[in-house]
């Protein structure tokens, strides 16, 4: 039995024959590893040497938040050590993607905030992964994207 368990008979396209499975959640496990796997492949290479995963992952929960932000919801939100978020954000502030602002609410404290050139960074960065996913999509026809959107939709929410 194969490690990933494709069995439409498509495989792999690596030339290899698709493994065989009895167990369609081993099979499901396995394709969700490979497309997750290929997608962050891609996105190392989308990435280059601009700009982190994680610093990626520090503009995305800011621009999500809608508002500045101390650095432990940060560090909270994103599931690190406060002291590393310190260094992220020191980071995305010298490459100019965030600033730190009082938080009016409490003078001893300091937020967070995304810049223009943050935002433009995110809105770069998010036009080249949209572009890998309609590229990974556009090997379906249209009828079948939409039923696989659909199934994913309905497993997502379990």
């Amino acid at each position: 039995m194969g490690e990933h368990g494709w069995s439409d008979g498509e495989g792999r396209g690596d030339g290899c024959p698709p493994p065989r499975t009895a167990d369609p959640s081993e099979e499901f496990l396995g394709l969700l590893h490979d497309v997750l796997r290929s997608v962050r492949r891609e996105a190392s290479t989308i990435l280059g040497h601009d700009i982190t995963p994680g610093q990626l992952r520090l503009l995305r929960t800011l621009d999500h938040a809608g508002e500045p932000r101390r650095l432990g919801e940060l560090a909270e939100a994103l599931d690190v050590a406060p002291r590393s978020m310190t260094s992220k954000v020191d980071q995305a502030e010298a490459d100019g993607w965030v600033r730190r602002v009082p938080d009016p609410a409490d003078r001893r404290a300091t937020l967070v905030e995304l810049t223009d050139a943050g935002h433009e960074q995110l809105a770069r960065l998010s036009a080249r992964r949209q572009e890998g996913a309609r590229a990974r999509l556009d090997v379906l026809a249209p009828d079948e994207r939409a039923a696989l959107l659909h199934l994913l939709r309905r497993v997502a929410r379990g």
